[in-house]
């Protein structure tokens, strides 16, 4: 049976890519403009004709004549666009030249024609008028589009990351008003703890799992840690091991310096996971920060994932990912949106 096909725009290290082979699909082509993230690309997707280079310099034409495509033969077109300026962390700045990457992928649909279109991206993308662009121009061409606001911790990822998802298909039919409701049956949609993943890789070590190891910490760092109970955070600090920064903020910064809860799904992975001053990254029950495998698999890549560049550039990766395991659902729900579109006028026919 032929497979479906895939594209994979700002496709990172791999994690969606990932996702989508899970599914069924080959995916045949990417693009990535930083190395690191396609060198780690390259080590777990060797198949796929990946572009390391920006998006603005690719002839969408070109690249899917090199794919030996015709208009219309590619199954599905996944992008993430960097989202630095729509998220809620950071600078929030409307005017990151990065923001307005979001244009380059009507360039891809307008040029391949997919059967479906999958973007994902931090909420705040869907207030953005290039976002509101692209969606008038892909319906100008007969797409049907849909909207969905996510927690990817309602499909198996122990993780909370609520996500923007929009979904469009060429085809007749009709979209799922819920996600979760297109699943195959046999998708476990239940929620899954950071106690439960991580008991999962409990038999790790970084002499086995270069990836499992954490950052470096300062001794007085690692002094704070010690004073944070299994659940707390910084304002279980003593007065003495307080940061003179968080005094400004007041409880409004509660994140930082914070316990992994062992009951609950993790927080949202960011480009500083492993960092305790950027988040609630301190594991659950010891005195450390999380490691970096730790982190890919809150992610949900497979524990026998690799990756490549510095710490630092690794720790993006992992931050930057589309967790796999809500890859990989939007990848089945697609499939079976575009097999109930095709089975209803062959059904009419035939009545």
């Amino acid at each position: 049976m032929k497979l479906p096909t895939a594209l994979d725009l700002f496709a990172g290290a791999g994690g969606a890519t990932q996702g989508l082979r899970n599914a069924g699909y080959r995916v045949v082509g990417a693009v990535e403009n930083d190395a690191a993230a396609a060198g780690s690309y390259r080590l777990n997707h060797p198949d796929v004709d990946l572009r390391c280079i920006d998006i603005r310099e690719i002839d969408p034409a070109r690249f899917r004549s090199d794919l030996k495509l015709q208009r219309g033969m590619l199954t599905l077109l996944k992008a993430c666009p960097p989202c630095q300026g729509f998220s809620t962390l950071g600078a929030h700045d409307r005017d990151d030249e990065r923001n307005d990457l979001v244009r380059e992928v009507w360039r891809f649909v307008r040029e391949f024609l997919p059967a479906a279109v999958i973007v994902e991206n931090v909420r705040g993308i869907g207030r953005d008028p290039r976002f509101a662009l692209m969606t008038r121009q892909m319906r100008g061409i007969g797409y049907r589009i849909r909207q969905y606001t996510i927690d990817a911790a309602d499909f198996g990822v122990p993780q909370h990351r609520e996500r923007l998802i929009v979904i469009a298909v060429r085809v007749g039919g009709s979209l799922p008003v819920d996600i979760s409701e297109a699943l195959p049956p046999d998708f476990s949609v239940a929620r899954m703890s950071a106690g439960e993943a991580l008991e999962s890789i409990a038999d790790l070590t970084e002499a086995t799992d270069a990836l499992h190891r954490g950052r470096r910490l300062a001794p007085l760092t690692e002094e704070r840690i010690r004073a944070i109970p299994v659940g707390g955070g910084r304002f279980n600090l003593p007065a003495g091991l307080q940061l003179a920064c968080h005094s400004s903020v007041g409880r409004s910064a509660a994140s930082p310096y914070g316990r992994v809860r062992l009951e609950d799904p993790a927080p949202t992975m960011t480009t500083r996971c492993t960092t305790p001053a950027c988040g609630r990254f301190i594991h659950p029950t010891e005195h450390r920060g999380l490691t970096l495998r730790e982190a890919a698999v809150f992610q949900t890549f497979p524990v026998t994932y690799t990756f490549t560049g510095n710490y630092g550039q690794i720790e993006r990766q992992i931050g930057n990912a589309v967790p796999v395991r809500l890859a990989e659902a939007l990848g089945l729900v697609v499939t079976r949106t575009l097999a109930k579109a095709i089975a209803g006028p062959r059904a009419r026919a035939s009545s």
